[in-house]
């Protein structure tokens, strides 16, 4: 069993045991299906539907995963307009994925396919689920390469697409209260965006530090980690420590562990050297969010916000960039840039927590 390895500031923390996040629902008990197989022909990827490849059986919108078809979540979700998603992984036989570092993606081997699904439970007037779309990123001789699918209103079929569009919906969340969105799919360019580093596609959750927790899998839990390597998804050579992202939303948990967590899952695939927002002075990769300059306290921005003052000023959200950029709603300032559009409330809450908290003022 693999141990969860934290380092905050001067204090290391030791956990056993982190349990699944909200938002992310794939926590459900794993039952696979024996019966059928992925199809797999990469000289006709991408197919132009979802079921081409057999990933489900059943009822598509079940999302009943097929044999070698293994579900997995991460410790802290990246925020995505409060859609639930549920996440998948699966490789040709005889094929498997190796350790890099914690805080890299595993090297995924050719044929390997990351499958994410996003839907809203509770939509007004029906009080259904609704998928709203599937999001496939596949290993191929030449790298990663993106397969995005748009359900249809009847909850049948997904289909292709390489274009963008809003859909506009009412639901009701899990605090019973009525929301509206206009949910935005990402073109085949906008995923790019997100998904880059060095000019190549790479994948931003399935890394040892976000996978690094325990799954009810239908046969009990385990760590999905060593779940990976019982299935021959994973070579067993991960190291049996590893410096893990935390989630967020628990409380019990330090605060700046919780902030450096949300921070790298949600901002730090843009913030990091060779990415899109590599020019402005914030590195919030985990690995490199400790250090408080890296978070941008007390740095000067470098595009002035009157009455902005800092990227974070100590013990004042009104007066730090970070806070009103993740709390806008408004195109030309919220962050991140793409995959939102309403405002986290529960994410921002945390940020103000620990803005409060810092001691000090910038000079």
């Amino acid at each position: 069993m693999f141990k969860i390895y934290l380092k905050s500031l001067l204090i290391v923390v030791l956990i056993v045991s982190i349990q699944s996040c909200a938002n992310d629902d794939s926590s459900d008990d794993y039952v696979p299906i024996e019966e059928e197989t992925v199809v797999y022909n990469p000289d006709e990827m991408p197919y132009a539907t979802l079921s081409e490849y057999n990933f489900f059986q059943g009822d598509l919108k079940n999302l009943e995963p097929v044999s070698g078809v293994l579900p997995y979540n991460l410790n802290s979700p990246l925020f995505t307009d409060y859609a639930h998603k549920k996440r998948f992984v699966w490789m040709p036989e005889g094929s498997i994925a190796s350790y890099n570092s914690d805080h890299t993606p595993l090297d995924f081997p050719v044929g390997a396919m990351l499958i994410k699904n996003f839907y809203y439970d509770n939509i007004i007037p029906s009080g259904d689920t609704k998928i709203i779309e599937t999001r496939l990123m596949f290993m191929t001789d030449d790298g990663w390469d993106f397969a995005n699918y748009v359900w249809n209103e009847e909850q049948t079929e997904a289909s292709f697409t390489t274009n963008g569009s809003f859909v506009g919906f009412d639901w009701i969340d899990d605090d019973e209260t009525q929301k509206s969105v206009n949910y935005r799919v990402p073109s085949r360019n906008e995923c790019f965006s997100c998904h880059n580093k060095f000019g190549t596609p790479v994948p931003i959750g399935p890394k040892p530090q976000n996978l690094n927790k325990e799954y009810n899998y239908s046969n009990g839990t385990l760590n999905q980690l060593d779940k990976w390597i019982e299935v021959g998804y994973l070579e067993d050579n991960v190291p049996s420590t590893i410096v893990s992202t935390v989630d967020w939303s628990d409380e019990s948990l330090p605060l700046e562990l919780r902030v450096r967590s949300y921070l790298d899952i949600n901002c730090a695939h843009c913030h990091s050297e060779e990415s899109y927002c590599e020019y402005r002075p914030m590195r919030l990769a985990f690995n490199e969010n400790n250090d408080d300059t890296n978070k941008g306290v007390c740095v000067t921005p470098d595009t002035q916000i009157s009455p902005l003052t800092h990227i974070i000023a100590k013990g004042q959200i009104d007066k730090s960039v970070l806070h009103f950029r993740i709390s806008s709603t408004e195109e030309q300032y919220r962050m991140p840039l793409l995959g939102r559009t309403l405002q986290h409330v529960e994410g921002v809450r945390l940020i103000e927590e620990w803005i409060n908290s810092l001691d000090g003022e910038c000079e």
